[in-house]
């Protein structure tokens, strides 16, 4: 008696693990299948055509075999944009002669504005290795897209019809093949950037 008492209390106890391991089997399962696996390289950069210093296309192809820096804003930018364009101005004059492998590259947000002629003559403030790209609202916004740069323009009252442009301030660098490489926040050093694309070249 007292030994089918414990048999029956062994088997419980046996299929009480078994349902538990079971439980967590199913509920290991569950987890991977909400689990999100990411791999591959970021979906940043891609084909444009643009215009550049005299109102010449410029193309993604045209900087095959070099890496890129580019950054987005706009030429009446008060001082985001050019405390980026100088930071990247001073990262390259610390690169010596490497940096003839970078193309700093600023694409403007506000095409109404920013003529051919409007961002050549800004960039060149900055080097005279600096391209500056332009392009109509529909090139500029799919440039944009493909860099996943958010921009708007916004007015405030009494301000005569001026405008400004609210815009995402990271510096992207693309490698020779044109694929994305790594990005830079806002804020970060001369330094830090020349450190940084020394590594790459």
């Amino acid at each position: 008696m007292r030994r089918s008492f414990l048999l029956v209390i062994v088997g419980g106890f046996l299929l009480g693990s078994l349902i538990g391991v079971g439980a967590l089997i199913l509920n290991q399962g569950s987890q991977n299948q909400n689990r999100v696996l990411t791999s591959g390289t970021a979906l940043i950069g891609g084909p444009f055509e643009l215009i550049g210093k005299d109102g010449k296309t410029v193309t993604d192809k045209d900087f095959l075999g070099r890496y890129m820096l580019v950054f987005f804003g706009f030429t009446h930018c008060p001082d985001i944009c050019p405390a980026e364009l100088q930071v990247m101005s001073t990262a390259l004059d610390d690169l010596g002669s490497k940096a003839g492998k970078v193309v700093p590259v600023f694409i403007t947000l506000d095409p109404e504005r920013d003529t051919p002629e409007a961002v050549g003559a800004y960039v060149a403030n900055f080097g005279p290795n600096f391209v500056g790209l332009t392009g109509s609202p529909e090139a500029i916004a799919n440039v944009a897209k493909e860099y996943r740069v958010t921009y708007r323009k916004f007015q405030e009252e009494d301000t005569d019809g001026d405008y400004s442009v609210d815009h995402s301030a990271l510096l992207y660098l693309m490698g020779p093949d044109g694929k994305f490489v790594t990005h830079f926040p806002y804020g970060t050093s001369p330094g830090k950037l020349a450190e940084t694309l020394r590594g790459y070249l």
